[in-house]
């Protein structure tokens, strides 16, 4: 196998998982990530408040939308995404006492 077959193994491979894992297994991994998200643009000097904003915005949309669909950890969901909009309520009255560890 040469290199320029090891992205269309990667894609074939993307779409198996995609395909076998269920889609509450795969939105619980976006929200991590989109969560990941908000923490890098509140933790930037200075905070930039709009996209993290947009990004919050986004997890709470997708967390009412699919509510209790989401799977056994919707409630880990909930409570990171409220620990990253008391984050936001630091930064957007605070920006200099915002610490992200």
């Amino acid at each position: 196998m040469t290199n320029s077959d090891e992205p269309e193994l990667d894609q074939t491979q993307e779409i198996a998982y995609l395909r076998s894992t269920p889609a509450a297994t795969v939105l619980g991994n976006h929200f991590f990530v989109l969560l990941q998200l908000a923490a890098m643009q509140l933790s930037a000097t200075p905070p930039n408040l709009a996209d993290a904003e947009l990004v919050i915005d986004t997890i709470k949309a997708m967390l009412q939308v699919g509510g209790e669909r989401l799977g056994e950890h919707v409630e880990l969901y909930r409570n990171a995404l409220a620990e990253v909009q008391q984050l936001f309520v630091r930064a957007s009255t605070h920006p200099s006492e915002t610490p992200i560890d």
